[in-house]
């Protein structure tokens, strides 16, 4: 049994979730709060990448753009103009937050995509905070703008007087599971994406089916690409939704 077992496991070439394993960046020791991860790399080069875009990019601010300011430019209309359209011209006043959220979640997307590279926002302890913070934000917001007015966000005046009470305890519950749904759709999606795109890795080591497994993987990477835009998108649009319920609670 115990041949068997090793024979099982020396056949497996690769290993499709050890790419998300967190480890420390030096040495091979244990993982604290205050240990620099792999994890902790690729998220400075999200800031990074970000900084270099917004930054750097627009720095020439000349009537001919450059491609970086170009890029630039397209970026921040694109935000701005869904949470005008989503939260209305009063949530245009949280513009940076969002714009941040947006631009850090697509850089650390596409980032994973380079090879030997990691995905931070394949892990619930990344998304999760972004997820919570954006929570604890509009929830807080609610309160200082409405005041106890929040709470119509739970009370369904459209429906019957007798329903009211329990369409209020299920928009209770699904008030404060958002930043459980808001997290794990994320990582689920860009976990689920690169764990894929490893299983055709393994098999392009059979020169039988080599051909087919490249080809599989390239358009793979070109799914993986879009989807990483798409799911910067989808948190961030949740976001300005859930900021538009804050500022307008009354259903």
């Amino acid at each position: 049994m115990a041949t068997e077992a090793h024979g099982s496991e020396s056949s497996l070439a690769f290993h499709p979730m050890d790419q998300f394993r967190i480890t420390p960046l030096f040495g091979d020791g244990a993982v604290h709060w205050y240990t620099v991860t792999n994890a902790t790399l690729w998220m400075a080069l999200a800031v990074l990448g970000v900084v270099l875009l917004l930054v750097v990019g627009s720095r020439g601010r000349s009537i001919v753009p450059s491609k970086g300011q170009s890029l630039a430019e397209l970026t921040y209309g694109f935000v701005y103009k869904m949470l005008e359209d989503v939260g209305g011209k009063d949530s245009v006043r949280y513009f940076p937050y969002v714009m941040t959220l947006f631009c850090f979640i697509a850089f650390s997307n596409i980032l994973g995509l380079l090879p030997l590279s990691f995905t931070p926002t394949t892990h619930i302890a990344v998304t999760g905070v972004l997820a919570l913070l954006v929570f604890v934000f509009v929830t807080v917001l609610g309160f200082v703008k409405n005041g106890a007015k929040f709470l119509e966000l739970f009370w369904v005046k459209s429906a019957p007087l007798a329903l009211r009470p329990v369409l209020a305890v299920i928009e209770l519950i699904s008030y404060f599971v958002r930043p459980v749904s808001h997290s794990i759709r994320l990582a689920g999606n860009m976990m689920a994406g690169h764990a894929v795109i490893k299983v055709f890795a393994t098999f392009a080591a059979i020169k039988l089916i080599a051909p087919v497994s490249i080809a599989a993987i390239t358009a793979m990477y070109g799914l993986e690409l879009l989807v990483a835009f798409i799911q910067a998108y989808v948190f961030t649009i949740l976001t300005c939704v859930y900021l538009k319920d804050a500022l307008h609670p009354a259903h």
